[in-house]
């Protein structure tokens, strides 16, 4: 049998109405609160483009995974193939037979946007291109990057490397929430000096807003100009998909009106503290009577400023729930609503373990049961 417990999460007075998303300028576009893993609002998330330099943010996660992992260092000397050297479009300038580092290299695909870089960074990760672009699928397929497809490690134009808005919003999601020192070492540096060559981070966004802090750039002829941007408000983060601007100007200035909008009419509430119990249910069999049930972390929700009143919580068990239990056992959902819509669906945990009552203790409540 399937228990709901309903819970009035909490309560706001004021109510106003979410205004309609800002006119954009632009193929496609999403914005999204990384707080509560919300979508704000969107316009032809799930159209098919060319993602042009984009590609290098997976490019960076499988680098930064690879670290993790100790497959590479930061200090780690690459030797540059002639192929990274001969890499056509935007360059970080390496050179054959000059040695460069990984943490050199990330700086000129993160900062300057470098084909060269990405080629020397994929054949030092997975020893050629071509192996490490299906190291790309299968990861864009682990993360529920549905509509992608990469043919390399760049973002040259392919016919059959395309990408969503939707999907780079999944992965700059991912990159920031993965790897956050990394992030936070990279993506805000607003310019790179090698080979006695300084090049300027293509993201105006960092000179106009100091809560940006990313992410990265793109632009090729059929794509136009894109960008994904990222910025830290308190304790808020939003990130902005922008593809198909029609200049460099136009792309920083429509994301950031995606991201002001998302700032200034929605609020990110945490519902539930991470170990905190949302209740306490019923157990059978056990050495206790009931058990504490939470969530793992914070529950953040975002809604509209001024109608926090409509979100609602529903606590969905399984009942009976017999022991022994484990704590962090998965023995329910939360089902949270806004005005009666769905906003998403939590597991709810076990916060302490309950021992398996004694044999009288057992035989006394499958009796209970038998006669309930």
């Amino acid at each position: 049998m399937i228990r709901a417990f309903f819970l009035l999460v909490f309560c706001a007075g004021v109510q106003a109405a979410a205004p309609q998303p800002p006119s954009v300028a632009g193929r496609s576009w999403m914005v999204g609160d990384l707080s509560s893993g919300q979508v704000l609002a969107a316009q032809k998330a799930d159209e098919r483009v060319e993602p042009a330099s984009l590609t290098k943010l997976m490019t960076a996660y499988l680098v930064f995974a690879a670290l993790r992992d100790k497959k590479l260092t930061l200090e780690q000397q690459v030797n540059i193939s002639e192929r990274a050297w001969r890499a056509p479009g935007s360059r970080m300038f390496i050179q054959p037979r000059r040695p460069v580092t990984v943490d050199e290299l990330i700086r000129g695909v993160v900062v300057q946007s470098g084909n060269d870089a990405c080629i020397a960074l994929a054949e030092a990760v997975a020893g050629n291109e071509e192996t490490f672009v299906q190291m790309m699928n299968r990861e864009a397929a682990r993360l529920g990057m549905k509509n992608s497809r990469f043919m390399n490690s760049s973002g040259l134009p392919d016919a059959q490397h395309y990408t969503t808005a939707q999907d780079l919003y999944t992965l700059a999601s991912a990159l920031i929430r993965d790897f956050p020192a990394e992030y936070a070492q990279y993506y805000s540096q607003k310019e790179y000096r090698y080979n006695n060559i300084t090049q300027p981070n293509r993201n105006r966004l960092l000179w106009v807003d100091p809560s940006v802090d990313g992410v990265k750039t793109g632009h090729t002829e059929a794509a136009g100009y894109c960008l994904v941007a990222s910025s830290r408000r308190n304790d808020r983060r939003l990130v902005s998909v922008l593809l198909g601007a029609t200049s460099e100007a136009g792309r920083a200035q429509e994301s950031l009106k995606l991201l002001n909008w998302g700032f200034q009419f929605f609020d990110s509430v945490r519902l539930y503290k991470g170990g905190e119990a949302v209740k306490s249910i019923e157990v059978w069999k056990g050495s206790a009577k009931a058990v504490r049930a939470g969530l793992k972390s914070d529950l953040m929700v975002s809604v509209p400023k001024g109608e926090a009143d409509k979100v609602r919580a529903e606590l969905v068990s399984q009942q009976p729930l017999l022991a022994p239990l484990a704590k962090d056992q998965r023995i329910g959902v939360l089902r949270v609503t806004f005005d009666g819509k769905p906003v998403g669906e939590y597991p709810v945990l076990a916060l302490e373990p309950v021992a398996e009552a004694g044999i009288f203790g057992r035989a006394w409540d499958t009796l209970r049961l038998w006669l309930k």
